[in-house]
């Protein structure tokens, strides 16, 4: 990949976007994560306003601290970046308290990790409006394309996605154009949506660079027949992701009435 080419291209394109959009900037929430720390870096890089918005809940101390390292270098770098806190520990709880469900509850822990990141995405879509901002999402190709690692209507809901045609390791040679963080090129990603140290890799079972070959597999037609060992467990993992996640992926389906019943 010519990561110059590509980092200037999606500069280009954000800003193209915006301005055709009449709209005066981006907004960004930040976690700490790769994905995050490049998605700011380039809606910065376009010159147009850029709001990093971190949203702690119940969030570990190193993404925290890994955040806030990538904010404050980047409005050393750039003029056009501001940031806020909003701490939505406080609304999460609050909302538990509210909210009926027993302790038995088979979903209960995905449930409340999903509400996280939908309660985040209400608040990036409040700046927005407060100025003409758009929502700039994070997902990269293999999470929003290929296993739907990620939150409808939570980091799923976004305005557009500047990174979701990179795969992981795209978006990793586009930081080092960016000059993201080490602390943030050496963390283990982690969507930090449950409160504990798990890993993006913990929870769904393969690492990126085994999704990313597992998709590009796929794209070319194989089958699990194909494979054996590590290799076979991986690729059913990353076809059982992919399908059960289509939901994610296509358009809300839309129930068409037939003309001659109109």
């Amino acid at each position: 990949m010519q990561k110059e080419k590509v980092t200037q291209y999606i500069i280009d394109w954000l800003k193209n976007y915006a301005v055709n959009a009449k709209m005066d900037g981006f907004v960004v929430g930040v976690s700490g994560g790769i994905d995050s720390a490049v998605t700011s870096s380039l809606c910065a890089s376009t010159g147009l306003r850029t709001l990093c918005v971190e949203m702690p809940i119940h969030q570990g101390p190193n993404q925290v601290a890994r955040g806030k390292e990538h904010i404050e270098q980047l409005k050393k770098r750039f003029a056009n970046v501001t940031d806020c806190t909003v701490d939505l520990t406080p609304v999460f709880e609050e909302f538990k308290k509210q909210a009926p469900f027993t302790a038995d509850d088979q979903f209960l822990d995905l449930s409340l990790a999903n509400t996280r990141a939908r309660l985040r995405m209400s608040t990036l879509y409040y700046f927005a409006g407060l100025h003409r901002y758009l929502v700039a999402g994070t997902g990269n190709k293999v999470e929003d394309f290929g296993v739907g690692f990620y939150t409808k209507y939570g980091d799923g809901g976004v305005d557009l996605s500047p990174i979701a045609d990179l795969m992981k390791s795209e978006v990793y040679q586009i930081a080092e154009v960016l000059q993201v963080p080490a602390s943030i090129m050496k963390a283990a990603p982690t969507d930090g949506l449950f409160g504990d140290s798990r890993t993006d890799e913990d929870q769904i079972g393969a690492s990126y660079d085994e999704l990313e070959w597992a998709m590009k597999m796929q794209d070319v037609g194989k089958q699990p027949t194909d494979f054996s060992g590590r290799e076979k467990t991986v690729f059913e993992l990353y076809s059982r992701l992919n399908r059960i996640n289509q939901h994610k992926m296509t358009p809300i389906p839309v129930c068409e009435i037939p003309h001659n019943m109109k």
